[in-house]
């Protein structure tokens, strides 16, 4: 799914709330401008936090996925 060339899942299942929001803002600060990466998050709080994360940090969720209690996230960076 990265179109930066980075295939790499960043993995927060696990993780708690608000730390997986704050580890998904730092790797949207190291990718370049329209790029797009995969998240994976348990839970739909974790969900919730990380969209609203992503408002104003110049990040948008462009597809989610649910798979029971988890959710495949791809983000993009604007």
């Amino acid at each position: 799914m990265s179109q930066d060339g980075n295939n790499e899942i960043l993995d927060l299942r696990g993780v708690p709330c608000p730390q997986n929001s704050a580890r998904v803002l730092i790797k949207l600060a190291k990718v370049v401008r329209k790029s797009v990466f995969e998240v994976i998050v348990d839970g739909d709080e974790a969900l919730k936090n990380i969209v609203l994360s992503l408002k104003d940090e110049g990040g948008i969720v462009i597809s989610k996925k649910n798979n029971g209690d988890q959710w495949l996230l791809a983000i993009k960076k604007i």
